[in-house]
């Protein structure tokens, strides 16, 4: 392939933006290729190359780079009609309606403007609640560029993760390897008179999609309930994505008291949300004394994109479409790891999905309960040492994944995120011969 026009744009992006990027896991070495155009399932660069593209933008594009006429026809009506206005408008009012309508915790919203501002205000909402500091994360867990989760450490033990934030601000936040239902116990048998809340994603979507081990989500959740605490879902990755319209919560059967969102629930726009019930989201201002505010959230094209996208999900068979490709796909890397890396791990459920390079997995995942991704049942061979905390996907070859296999795949023609943690995902637009075509280039490259 040839890259002069995105190697000449890098050279230029050196010059006026940190590292020639806008958010650190868009860098790629030698450089990235830069995107000029979306056509359905696949991006085409500078140079014209086509990829079939699995980052979908990293999760908001359930329906591909084509949005269909209806959302199209939203987006192109609000953004005529004023950008914006620093007033209320009508659209977002149908849009938390929506989500009230389809996710099982939601009965009030207050829209923002991205996931981390969703999660930094979810966190000041609990701690304001509750008249409580400390929060609880998973180890492995990502909410965001905010200075009370980006830490590093175990329990109590815990330190900033990045420079720039004081040490003060980690000794509030607890951590907790995922999946490890003892220690969660006794982290609230020590703290848990301090705990404002636990804020974990229902499966790690930042840490190559770890799926949670039966009765761990009702371990915390029993656990808050007992001290007085909030259970925080992050489903920015997840939200409208699994699970469907019900979200992971839905799927899994849980309840959270406030869920954050992100992604879909934007149709594409720049977007980020606070759910859950109305006793506590009602303590954002003005409602409220927890303060809260935002120049562009609820912003009318970001809410007309959302809403519309979402109703064309529920009344098209989007979540059949893409959950059926994703379990093909899933289904046909675990057959093609069978032959060639039987050490590696196939992640993932509806439409997300993984290759995780791990170093030790025992047994087969094809032929068995865990063939279209792993999924933590007990019966599956690798159940013992299939991923399940962070530290797990933190030990696997992620050099090789960064190094070697995503340049391969590029060269392939396929798009996929640029490390090993990032979880990747199917859109309405891709085909049965998209997922062909796909699985080929893994058996090449591997």
């Amino acid at each position: 392939m040839n890259h002069e026009q995105s190697r000449a744009l890098y050279d230029r992006a050196l010059s006026v933006m940190p590292g020639g990027v806008n958010s650190s896991v868009r860098a790629t070495q030698p450089y990235p290729f830069f995107v000029e155009r979306g056509d359905g399932g696949h991006v085409i660069d500078a140079d014209g190359n086509r990829y079939l593209d699995f980052v979908l933008g990293y999760g908001p594009l359930l329906l591909g780079h084509d949005l269909p006429e209806p959302v199209q026809s939203a987006v192109q009506q609000r953004a005529a009609e004023g950008p914006m206005y620093g007033a209320p408008t009508e659209v977002e009012v149908e849009l938390a309606e929506f989500v009230r309508r389809h996710v099982p915790s939601v009965e009030m919203t207050r829209f923002v403007n991205s996931g981390t501002e969703a999660t930094v205000s979810a966190v000041r909402l609990a701690r304001a609640y509750t008249g409580r500091d400390k929060i609880v994360v998973m180890q492995g867990g990502y909410h965001g560029a905010q200075e009370s989760t980006l830490v590093e450490g175990e329990g109590d033990h815990t330190a900033p993760s990045s420079p720039g934030i004081p040490p003060e601000f980690a000794e509030h936040t607890l951590t907790l390897p995922f999946n490890d239902a003892e220690a969660a116990r006794e982290l609230f048998a020590e703290h848990g008179d301090d705990i404002a809340a636990v804020l974990t994603e229902p499966i790690l979507g930042n840490y190559g999609i770890v799926h949670p081990v039966e009765g761990y989500h009702e371990t915390l959740r029993e656990l808050c309930d007992d001290h007085g605490s909030l259970l925080i879902f992050d489903e920015v990755i997840t939200g409208f994505r699994v699970g469907g319209l019900q979200c992971a919560q839905g799927k899994f059967g849980v309840t959270p008291d406030l869920t954050t969102f992100g992604k879909i629930v934007g149709g594409g726009f720049p977007v980020g949300a606070i759910g859950g019930r109305s006793e506590i989201v009602e303590q954002f201002t003005p409602a409220g004394d927890v303060f809260q505010s935002g120049t562009f959230s609820g912003h009318p094209v970001t809410m007309a994109a959302g809403l519309e996208t979402l109703r064309y999900a529920a009344e098209n068979d989007v979540y059949d479409h893409v959950n059926g490709l994703g379990e093909r796909l899933r289904a046909g890397l675990t057959d093609i790891l069978a032959d060639q890396a039987p050490e590696y791990t196939v992640v993932g459920t509806d439409s997300m999905f993984k290759v995780v390079f791990t170093r030790d997995a025992d047994g087969t995942q094809a032929g068995g309960p865990c063939d279209a991704g792993c999924r933590q049942d007990p019966d599956c061979e690798r159940f013992d040492t299939c991923p399940k905390t962070g530290a797990d996907i933190k030990r696997a070859e992620t050099e090789r994944w960064q190094r070697l296999f995503w340049p391969a795949m590029k060269e392939r023609g396929v798009f996929l995120t640029a490390n090993q943690f990032e979880s990747q995902f199917v859109c309405d637009a891709h085909t049965e011969a998209d997922i062909d075509e796909a699985l080929e280039a893994y058996k090449e490259a591997l």
